[in-house]
């Protein structure tokens, strides 16, 4: 089992910067990639960023330049800065961890940008 939790969500003016954190806890040593993915209004959920336990990233074409995904593995912690915000990137943003099974989600965190 792995639990994740996300944190630093909120509300900022279009051009601002949030910084989100996904910590992760319980059988940690089996997680081989995590991401975070978001869901906005009427949509489906969208990949934003993957980072690999090599640190290998994708990064979707939306947010290309203003994302980056790193990850501490000492922490077990994955990080999503987000810059240059525009109101789009409203949205719930969930965090993944990738294991041999089933995929485990966060709870979310909820990103609302201002115009």
């Amino acid at each position: 089992q792995v639990q994740l939790v996300e944190s630093g969500g909120g509300l900022v003016q279009a051009g601002g910067s949030l910084r989100l954190s996904c910590a992760a806890s319980g059988s940690s040593r089996s997680i081989k990639a995590m991401g975070w993915y978001r869901r906005a209004p009427g949509k489906q959920r969208e990949l934003v960023a993957t980072i690999g336990s090599s640190g290998t990233t994708v990064i979707a074409e939306s947010v290309k330049g203003r994302f980056t995904i790193s990850r501490d593995n000492a922490k077990n912690t994955v990080y999503l800065q987000m810059n240059s915000l525009k109101p789009e990137d409203t949205a719930v943003y969930y965090c993944k961890a990738a294991v041999l099974g089933p995929d485990y989600w966060g709870q979310g965190t909820q990103v609302t940008v201002s115009s």
